[in-house]
């Protein structure tokens, strides 16, 4: 499912020009990831997938949908919406219930809405927990719940606004097997995240933004070696492309694998000459 902006602004009524002009496409099944410092954009160009913001100037297209022309509960079913902030999703009494809500809402079947909801808690581990209080979880938990609750949804396009934040390492490594798990199966998926360590190991394509405005947009090793522009934005590249660099390696490696390869090979051309 193709997303595409076109020419869109929009100012909220402090004043505040979120987005100035943004000009994107984003082909269906993507993993793209959205970064920049706060106010840069990045999660109110988003919320115009879904209808929860809607542009003043300008086109935003959901598949073959222009998003001016359908409510937000329609949208709902091709954009599903994970939150920066889980309590701000998170209302119904138990886990289950939580997760059923989604489809229980696209008027799906008694045993689709409780096979899905099942799975998805199975995904990110909450499974043992389908009968607790979501507010009695840990808050990293209840992160994973809100994800579970998205994944339920089954929606073919994703976005996520800082799922890793709140996690330990196990946790964020939990999530980048998730969604590159839905990446294999086709999913179009946004990443908004200020930890690019996190973009590095998972996107394969960076949209870089400030001011509302897009400043870079390409493949994540080239974006994230583009040291001049990241800072624009007030970011510092990942840790191993930052390594890389100290030590005047030709490649940007966005994984410890990656970098153990790129170093071996890059030693042994230096030992030739």
């Amino acid at each position: 499912m193709k997303l595409s902006v076109r020419n869109v602004s929009f100012m909220y009524p402090t004043g505040v020009r979120a987005l100035d002009g943004i000009n994107l496409s984003i082909e269906s099944g993507e993993f793209v990831a959205i970064v920049g410092e706060n106010g840069a954009g990045k999660t109110t160009l988003v919320k115009m997938f879904n209808g929860l913001l809607r542009p003043q100037e300008g086109k935003v297209t959901v598949g073959n949908w222009d998003a001016a022309d359908y409510s937000t509960a329609r949208l709902a079913g091709r954009v599903g919406f994970l939150f920066q902030n889980p309590d701000e999703q998170l209302f119904e009494q138990n886990v289950l219930r939580e997760v059923e809500f989604g489809p229980r809402n696209l008027s799906f079947s008694k045993t689709k809405i409780l096979s899905r909801a099942k799975a998805a808690l199975s995904t990110v581990g909450l499974k043992e927990k389908a009968d607790q209080n979501p507010y009695d979880l840990e808050p990293f938990e209840r992160k994973l719940l809100a994800l579970a609750a998205a994944l339920a949804m089954n929606t073919p396009v994703l976005v996520l606004d800082e799922p890793s934040i709140g996690q330990d390492a196990a946790g964020r490594k939990r999530i980048g097997r998730i969604l590159q798990d839905l990446h294999k199966m086709g999913r179009t998926l946004l990443l908004i995240s200020h930890d690019l360590d996190f973009c590095a190991e998972n996107a394969h394509r960076v949209i870089v933004m400030a001011n509302g405005k897009i400043l870079a947009d390409g493949p994540a090793s080239k974006v994230f070696g583009q040291t001049e522009i990241l800072g624009k934005a007030a970011l510092l590249p990942p840790q191993l492309v930052r390594l890389a660099q100290a030590l005047n390696m030709p490649a940007n490696p966005l994984s410890v694998k990656q970098f153990v390869a790129q170093y071996s090979k890059w030693r042994k051309r230096k030992k030739k000459t």
